[in-house]
């Protein structure tokens, strides 16, 4: 069953009360949606996504860089508006439901918690189009911007969220996409802007951008915090596993602003530019390198 963006469809009954171990089996409220009965595919597209990056660059090696302009354009214009989407229903749908902000259960708001579930299907998907950020990065022969934090960013969410789907697809959960669809307006609308030329000297605010990706990170943790101290029969183990990976995230793009952003060039008339210096092309949705657009102008 596909999740659909309009009015929602039957679904299981809600169970009248929710226990430690109900929290840790799959949700009945989501089976038979689209790739989330196994988790089957979600692994072999993120093989697929992973042989696709080492095997493209060996095709691309020889090969000129493709510029792939106007499908950048439309790639992230779709991003944009899908982001631009979920932010909106996921603030209606919570608040309809009338979610507490410090600490969420999974069942105690009926047919907005579906709702919240249903945009979060729509997050879980799009961790799989944005591995297109990476392939553009392969066609584009930006190797130097597929680092680690790269790969394991999206790697990892899209995995990260079948689970969240299939054992906690509201309540709690929906506080982190909130924020990321906002920042993932700004960050898409900026990397479509970023493929024109003309609009280079008004895109003087990418730092902006990359610190307000770190306080999301430190917001995220801190509201997932907030229910270990203040219990809501979320479940605990969830809340562990969450702030233990955003930090990861933080202290790697913590590393990634300070190489790119502090760190000082030795010789300013150096011809090669400075380590750290390429993401002048642009940034990607993890730690704002370049993604897909063309900033630096000599790069085209």
């Amino acid at each position: 069953m596909f999740p659909v963006l309009s009015s929602p469809t039957v679904r299981a009954p809600l169970p009248h009360s929710l226990d430690a171990s109900y929290a840790l089996r799959y949700d009945a409220r989501v089976r038979g949606w689209f790739m989330l009965d196994s988790y089957l595919p979600t692994f072999l597209l993120t093989v697929l996504y992973l042989l696709s990056i080492w095997l493209g660059n060996k095709y691309m090696k020889n090969r000129p860089a493709l510029p792939l302009r106007g499908v950048l354009t439309l790639y992230n214009l779709g991003i944009t508006l899908l982001s631009a989407y979920m932010l909106v229903e996921l603030i209606l749908s919570s608040w309809e439901g009338g979610y507490n902000l410090q600490c969420q259960a999974l069942t105690s708001a009926g047919e907005a918690d579906i709702r919240v579930a249903r945009v979060l299907w729509w997050y879980y998907f799009s961790k799989l189009i944005e591995f297109l950020d990476t392939i553009f990065f392969v066609l584009r022969k930006k190797t130097s911007q597929i680092t680690f934090l790269h790969v394991y960013h999206h790697a990892s969410m899209f995995n990260i969220w079948w689970c969240v789907l299939n054992w906690i697809p509201c309540g709690q959960s929906f506080f982190g996409p909130t924020l990321n669809s906002f920042i993932h307006i700004l960050m898409y609308s900026y990397y479509g802007l970023s493929v024109f030329p003309s609009m280079h000297k008004y895109l003087w605010w990418k730092k902006y951008l990359t610190q307000a990706q770190l306080v999301q990170f430190v917001l995220t943790i801190t509201h997932t915090m907030s229910a270990v101290v203040r219990p809501c029969g979320f479940p605990l183990g969830c809340l562990i596993f969450q702030s233990s990976y955003m930090l990861t995230l933080v202290i790697l793009f913590l590393n990634f602003y300070v190489q790119t952003y502090r760190k000082k060039p030795v010789k300013k008339d150096m011809e090669e530019p400075p380590a750290g210096k390429e993401v002048k092309n642009g940034f990607s949705k993890a730690y704002l390198t370049a993604t897909n657009g063309v900033i630096n102008k000599k790069a085209q």
